[in-house]
């Protein structure tokens, strides 16, 4: 059995193919068209998966699409009679663009099949199902509480539940505009970010600040319920009304004037910041008690955008209490074409569970001919390296900046070492270094260790691993001197643990790092500049290596260097 997931509703276009259970491909869209969280019909990352699975459009026996329009439409109706002022926004935003949604998947698919009757059967699959329940099927839990907290999918912002075998049982959900991602969206952009596209930055910023400035007042913004349900003060926002700024005039009052992209932070901008992910915590540390409480499940699975804020996932780890937490490595919109699937072939058709999502490599890999063959026609010189591990340790340790370009890429946002920029952490300059000459963004923002899963914990809190670099924690204090290139101002970092099964060349390269150095931990970052997707091809890479700052390209077995390097 073969089926094609599909997400193309809002943002993070993706697509997949699960055969038999096990999933053979997946890739986002933007790596493929070259526009960050592009909202483009997943055309191109169709075509590669299919490539990758060594199939045709003939192969596909259903197609999981992760949304359902007209789920919650009751509450939908609700919503628009209370605030008619919100009506011409609303009928473009929910019927409008939903109508031309739908229209652009059925033209799609009348130009590969010939007939509905004859074509995959399509199934469109509720937007939180996908998150949560097809993160549960994925995960190796056979038993888990359940929670998805995300901006909004149909009309649901957060559902809590338990997964059992196959089947999953809702407890609560809130719905629009009572969201915890909508929330955090608002502080993005008065902090002069894009909402829903940098929300990473705003957890960045928030060490910055102090929180305690203002606490009290944010706190009184967001509510749980003992149910779990959200309750935000609207008055404070806009956003419900789905046009315009996301802050209301009492925001600005409350909490000063807004940042516009661009100038420099003011300290009540970083202080904003600090109290908002700090009550952002706050709550979902409440969610997640309320669902021990009523599950007593010993694990967690966690999914929506929210559930990228690695800050809130470290908190979790360490004060919830549940024994581990499951997110998988695509938790955004991306991952919701896996979940569409999987959700179709466990939670619809009733197939056993056998595959655990724990290897993130699921997209293109390049031979060594196929890259020697770009750089031949960029009429570039590149020498082989029998042993690209040795030689980009000892590149790493004299404090050189390096593309490194591996293997099958990774799904998700983050870069986990076949598409990434590597560094020494060991150099205290290195932070402000690769900020300014090769990402070019706000100097303030962090970078992660990569560290091998065998020692991670000479160097780090963490108490479990982070394969998939989505849970922030600790660097110990006697060890913050040796690596301060990742330790962020709170003495934090988000980790990434590296096993040598999964992405052998990565490990060995640390490993020898920590053999030259006595520091087996090196700084990752995603192979791109700011704004732009993480490269998907060699040919991304080269146009990325020679438009930074980056000193060496170690791509394959294949090593290029700058003049000056």
């Amino acid at each position: 059995m073969i089926i094609l997931g599909l997400n193309y509703y809002f943002h993070d276009s993706t697509a997949c193919i699960v055969k038999d259970g096990k999933l053979i491909a997946a890739i986002e869209e933007e790596r493929l068209n070259r526009d960050k969280h592009t909202q483009a019909f997943p055309i191109m990352a169709i075509e590669r998966c299919l490539k990758l699975a060594n199939i045709s459009y003939e192969d596909i026996d259903h197609i999981a699409v992760s949304i359902k329009p007209t789920t919650n439409w009751k509450q939908k109706l609700v919503y628009l009679f209370k605030h008619l002022g919100s009506f011409m926004p609303f009928i473009g935003h929910y019927l409008v663009n939903a109508y031309a949604k739908q229209r652009r998947f059925w033209i799609w698919y009348g130009q590969q099949f010939k007939s509905k009757e004859k074509g995959p059967k399509v199934h469109f699959i509720e937007h939180h199902l996908t998150h949560v329940a097809g993160s549960f099927f994925v995960s190796p839990y056979e038993e888990a509480a359940l929670l998805g907290i995300d901006g909004s999918g149909e009309w649901a912002t957060s559902w809590l539940g338990y997964g059992k075998n196959n089947t999953v049982t809702r407890f609560e959900q809130s719905y629009f505009p009572h969201s915890l991602g909508s929330f955090y969206e608002a502080v993005t952009e008065f902090c002069g970010f894009r909402p829903n596209y940098d929300e990473g930055k705003t957890m960045g910023l928030a060490p910055m600040g102090n929180p305690n400035t203002f606490i009290d007042e944010v706190r009184k913004l967001v509510t749980v319920d003992k149910s779990g349900k959200i309750k935000i003060d609207l008055s404070y926002f806009n956003y419900q009304h789905i046009v315009g700024k996301r802050c209301s005039d009492k925001f600005y009052k409350t909490f000063g004037k807004p940042r516009v992209h661009g100038e420099e932070f003011e300290q009540h901008h970083m202080d904003v910041a600090a109290a908002f992910q700090k009550v952002l915590e706050e709550r979902l540390l409440e969610i997640c008690e309320i669902l021990y409480q009523k599950t007593k499940a010993k694990f967690l699975v966690l999914s929506g955008g929210v559930s990228l804020n690695s800050v809130v996932n470290g908190r979790i780890v360490k004060e919830s209490p549940f024994e581990g937490i499951y997110v998988m490595p695509a938790a955004g919109d991306n991952g919701t074409a896996i979940g569409a699937a999987y959700y179709l072939y466990n939670g619809i058709l009733g197939n056993p569970r056998n595959f655990v999502h724990d290897d993130p490599y699921v997209g293109t890999s390049y031979t060594n001919e196929e890259i020697k063959k770009v750089i031949d026609g960029a009429k570039l010189e590149a020498e082989y390296i029998d042993d690209i591990c040795q030689k980009t340790a000892d590149l790493l340790a004299e404090g050189n900046i390096i593309g490194w370009f591996q293997g099958p890429m990774e799904i998700g946002p983050r870069a986990l070492g076949s598409r990434s920029i590597l560094a020494n952490p060991a150099f205290p300059q290195m932070k402000d270094k690769i900020n300014a000459e090769v990402k070019f963004r706000e100097a303030y923002r962090p970078f992660a260790p990569s560290a091998l899963v065998e020692s991670y914990k000479d160097f780090f809190d963490l108490k479990v691993e982070a394969p998939f670099m989505l849970k922030v924690c600790n660097v110990l204090k006697d060890k913050q001197h040796l690596i301060p290139a990742i330790t962020h101002v709170d003495g934090s970092a988000r980790l990434q643990t590296v096993k040598k099964e999964l992405h052998p060349r990565y490990h060995e390269v640390i490993q020898k790092l920590g053999e030259r150095t006595g520091i087996p931990v090196v700084l990752n970052t995603s192979f791109n500049i700011q704004g732009e997707p993480v490269v998907e091809s060699p040919k991304d890479a080269l146009r990325c290596f020679y438009s930074t700052g980056l000193d060496y390209l170690a791509i394959g077995n294949y090593l290029l260097r700058k003049r000056n390097s």
